[in-house]
């Protein structure tokens, strides 16, 4: 994956690096004019899509509360994930051999935890605040691994997932529309595809 956005980049296409909590390191770097392999670095970027609304592009980190003022507890947390995602992934091998679709046990702890499903809701309301207060019609981020498209107070707040936890990505039409393309939903379909049972697409 890697390998084809620097061929992309090389090739003359735009490519902006956000860093997030994860590489932070990088940060640092921010300011300098820094680029490698004609990838620019930036601490977030404004996109204008193909139907001329305007869309905030950040990580979203800066907007968690954890992150910013409990360092502790965000490296506590950060530990506990990546024991999550290493069990989750002895599971869904477990999963995969008897023929069961990808499960992120993470998505369902989270679900689990009213505190989680909160804090959730503030990160929302804080990006959407924060693209409204730049003059934007909405926000792009990341961040909290929930993947999600919807209007959060006049604005479209839109959350990619991740290709870990969610195994989503964001995607954007020629015509401007949005759209979250769920790689575990696909592979479910492809399984049952190889068992020959039908396919129903539901719009």
């Amino acid at each position: 994956m890697l390998r084809e956005i620097l061929t992309i980049a090389r090739r003359g296409v735009t490519v902006t690096y956000i860093p997030g909590n994860h590489d932070e390191m990088f940060r640092e770097w921010l300011g300098l004019g820094f680029e490698v392999a004609g990838v620019r670095m930036a601490r977030d970027a404004v996109h204008e899509g193909a139907d001329g609304r305007s869309y905030l592009v950040i990580h979203g980190d800066e907007f968690d509360g954890v992150i910013r003022y409990a360092k502790v507890l965000a490296h506590l947390g950060d530990w506990a994930y990546d024991w999550a995602l290493a069990l989750n992934r002895v599971l869904n091998l477990g999963r995969r051999r008897l023929g069961y679709p990808y499960w992120s046990l993470s998505q369902w702890l989270k679900r689990q935890v009213k505190g989680a499903v909160k804090a959730i809701d503030r990160f929302k309301l804080a990006l959407a605040g924060e693209a409204r207060r730049r003059g934007l019609d909405g926000v792009i981020c990341g961040h909290i691994h929930h993947a999600e498209m919807r209007m959060v107070q006049g604005v479209m707040y839109m959350n990619d997932g991740d290709w870990v936890e969610s195994c989503t990505a964001l995607v954007e039409h020629a015509d401007g529309r949005f759209e979250l393309v769920d790689w575990a939903a696909e592979n479910r379909l492809s399984f049952w595809r190889r068992l020959g049972s039908p396919v129903v697409a539901v719009a």
